[in-house]
């Protein structure tokens, strides 16, 4: 019988900086917790406000970079260096900062992009069918990169991060899932292409509900309160059924 999820553990902190000093102690944790029983450190990240929010681990003197492999829980179907780009943001905020080497980041496959797309990434797809074709043929392959990934290193049934950090938009969305989304119900896929987000850019991939891994979610936005707040939750669950990773 699979474990019950544990429950989520809120906290709260007065600024921004004191949330990513705290941030940057809890994944130095999980990574040394990870190294010492596998040998490496699996890592997904979003964007939003989050990459800003990683800047503490530049100079973080515990990182161990040579162990981490970074996924991205979602991207937007962009090229690597667009604005809209998550990778891009953490690039920026703290990935190019780092001794990281490329090959242990894991972003789309931006050769799989249209001409429509490369020459107009965020416009609205003149060939609806061959931009959905697209869209469906990125996500498929970030999926095989996680089979790749995680059958080879440890044999997993199904992909078992050591740390998914996802933040939350104002909506309550999170990775690319937004309320009343029929992606909200995929049981099956582990990476799903967004052709429609209600938040632009519309076109996107994301990590589906198949996953539920030891992830934190973490909000500067500042809650109505008379002091302003802002909030770290984790949380810590089994995965659901999904396909075999071999």
């Amino acid at each position: 019988m699979p474990g019950q999820p544990s429950a989520p553990v809120l906290y709260s902190f007065e600024d921004v900086p004191n949330l990513c000093e705290s941030l940057a102690n809890f994944i130095t944790k999980a990574q040394s917790d990870a190294i010492a029983k596998r040998g490496n450190f699996t890592i997904a990240l979003s964007g939003g406000s989050l990459p800003n929010n990683l800047k503490n681990l530049i100079n973080h003197p515990d990182i161990q970079w040579d162990k981490w492999q970074v996924f991205f829980a979602d991207e937007r179907i962009v090229p690597l260096d667009h604005p809209d780009s998550n990778y891009a943001a953490c690039a920026k905020a703290f990935l190019d900062h780092v001794p990281i080497k490329r090959e242990q980041i894991h972003t789309i496959n931006t050769a799989l992009f249209t001409d429509a797309t490369k020459t107009d990434p965020t416009g609205e797809p003149q060939d609806k069918e061959a931009a959905e074709n697209e869209a469906v043929e990125i996500a498929d392959d970030y999926e095989q990169q996680l089979v790749h990934t995680f059958a080879g290193a440890n044999s997993a049934r199904y992909p078992t991060f050591d740390l998914i950090l996802l933040g939350m938009g104002p909506d309550g969305h999170t990775c690319s899932l937004f309320p009343g989304h029929e992606l909200l119900s995929e049981s099956a896929r582990w990476i799903a292409e967004v052709e429609d987000s209600p938040k632009p850019p519309s076109r996107r991939i994301t990590f589906t509900y198949v996953f539920h891994p030891f992830t934190m979610i973490t909000s500067d936005h500042q809650l109505p309160r008379p002091e302003p707040r802002f909030q770290m939750c984790i949380c810590s669950s089994r995965r659901r059924k999904g396909r075999d990773a071999s």
